[in-house]
């Protein structure tokens, strides 16, 4: 059977006489009310020469070719700020514990009678892409399908798979395959693009519960308010390392069109078989801004010296003087005469 790799949103398969790992993977979602669009860049490894990547959607997909300026733009906006805080005391690095200075779409619906169990909607090549967008009735049909036309599944993820069926949604199914004859997939692949309805925002994880390694997923959600997942469908408790509106100039203000508040979310999931279901989005309570900071400890001074050693100065010169004055007025303090001697008492 061929290995599979979670891709956050859908699942990578290939040859099994090859290797193939996803170093790395990052996605954005935008979401107006009404329709969603999912843009994914996968940064792999490996000696496979092809493999396949499948998603599946709740409404007919649009797919195109997705900015590699996006995720940049997105990693400059939420990237942590950097300040500078001050302490008094010396700290290892700091004189004189160191020397010098240092540091460092239309929905799916039931097929009439008769009708083919998968039905192709749509097939089209985008740069080294071969994507085919497909409905489906019927787990076993859809598997046998991806089968015959090279996209071989492994082993349990028909099962994944029948709630989407259930749910009538349907799929993408990219083909990947390197830019230059005889080469294999390594380093990042350009991202794809998808745009379908929908009244609530999600992101599929089902299919990632078959990875063999830990999983962090590393989400990028943009709609009009602050937005968190509504539970974590079995891995940790997510973590947002930004919240807050963004600019609508450049890369990231055209993907967004106009939806200003951007989430950074990011997850880990220990034990991906443990992943139930798919990402579900909501409002949060408040539109609370967030963004992580980085502090550069600096030993406080003045005129180049540290306040410490000028306040410990101070203080000791301040002690000194009191000692010195403290002597001089015992030295100046007058010597009480001795009592005068006092004789018998007279004899009566």
């Amino acid at each position: 059977m061929a290995p599979a790799y979670a891709c956050g949103c859908g699942a990578l398969v290939h040859d099994p006489a090859s290797r193939l790992s996803v170093d790395r993977e990052t996605s954005a979602v935008r979401w107006d009310g009404r329709s969603e669009q999912i843009v994914m860049s996968l940064t792999v490894a490996g000696n496979a020469a092809r493999a396949a990547w499948i998603m599946p959607v709740p409404h007919r997909a649009t797919v195109t070719l997705g900015d590699n300026a996006l995720f940049d733009a997105l990693d400059s906006v939420t990237a942590p700020v950097h300040r500078t805080r001050d302490h008094f005391w010396p700290r290892s690095g700091d004189w004189p514990f160191a020397s010098g200075s240092g540091g460092d779409g239309t929905s799916g619906a039931a097929r009439p009678a008769g009708a083919p169990a998968v039905g192709v909607v749509g097939r089209e090549r985008l740069g080294p892409f071969d994507v085919a967008r497909l409905t489906a009735t019927d787990p076993g049909a859809l598997d046998s399908w991806l089968r015959v036309n090279g996209f071989r599944l492994p082993g349990g993820m028909s099962q994944d798979l029948k709630p989407y069926v259930d749910q009538k949604w349907e799929y993408v199914a990219v083909r990947l395959a390197p830019d230059r004859k005889g080469g294999t997939l390594t380093g990042v692949l350009d991202p794809l693009r998808l745009s379908f309805a929908s009244d609530r925002p999600v992101y599929p994880m089902r299919l990632s519960r078959r990875a063999r390694n830990p999983q962090t997923l590393g989400l990028y959600v943009l709609a009009a308010h602050r937005m968190e997942p509504r539970s974590a469908i079995g891995g940790l408790p997510p973590e947002v390392t930004y919240a807050g509106r963004i600019p609508s100039t450049g890369a990231l203000g055209r993907f967004a069109d106009g939806e200003r508040y951007l989430t950074a979310l990011r997850q880990s999931f220990p034990e991906p078989s443990r992943i139930d279901g798919d990402h579900e989005l909501r409002r949060t309570a408040s539109d609370r801004p967030y963004q992580r900071v980085i502090f550069e400890e600096k030993l406080l001074t003045v005129g180049g010296l540290p306040v410490w050693l000028l306040t410990a100065g101070g203080v000791l010169v301040v002690l000194v003087v009191a000692a010195l004055l403290l002597v001089r007025a015992r030295r100046r303090r007058p010597v009480a005469p001795p009592p005068p001697v006092q004789g018998p008492p007279p004899l009566l």
